[in-house]
């Protein structure tokens, strides 16, 4: 199934929370489980096995969204990391699958010994 263009991506920089219209459908993804989930080899390595779990992202941000032609954007995230495109497919993907893919990231956490901090909201969320 192809996946259309999303039709509105907003940044609410205070929740910390990218919000992407589908057609149908209206994902709200945390820059953390972006982050976490970014499709970089940094993150994804560069195959099967080689991937780094990613730890103490719970108060990342996105600072810039950086359109790639007309299937992707890159997300710049204030911890440095820019590197990865989020496809249109790679977004759909996250937004359909994300309680699956949460719980699986809290049960990587937690079988790693480490315990997530809070999520700090800034004034005026």
């Amino acid at each position: 199934m192809a996946v259309s263009v999303p039709t509105d991506i907003k940044l609410h920089q205070q929740s910390h929370v990218l919000e992407i219209h589908f057609d149908e459908e209206v994902f709200e993804l945390s820059c953390e489980y972006l982050r976490v989930y970014s499709p970089s080899a940094e993150v994804r390595g560069h195959g099967p096995g080689q991937e780094v779990l990613q730890v103490a992202k719970e108060q990342v941000n996105i600072k810039a969204i950086e359109p790639t032609g007309n299937y992707a954007v890159k997300l710049v995230f204030d911890d440095g990391h820019d590197s990865g495109l989020y496809t249109w497919e790679l977004l759909y993907d996250l937004g359909t699958r994300q309680d699956e893919l949460w719980a699986d990231y809290l049960d990587r956490l937690k079988k790693l010994g480490y315990e997530r901090k809070p999520f700090e909201r800034t004034a005026g969320d």
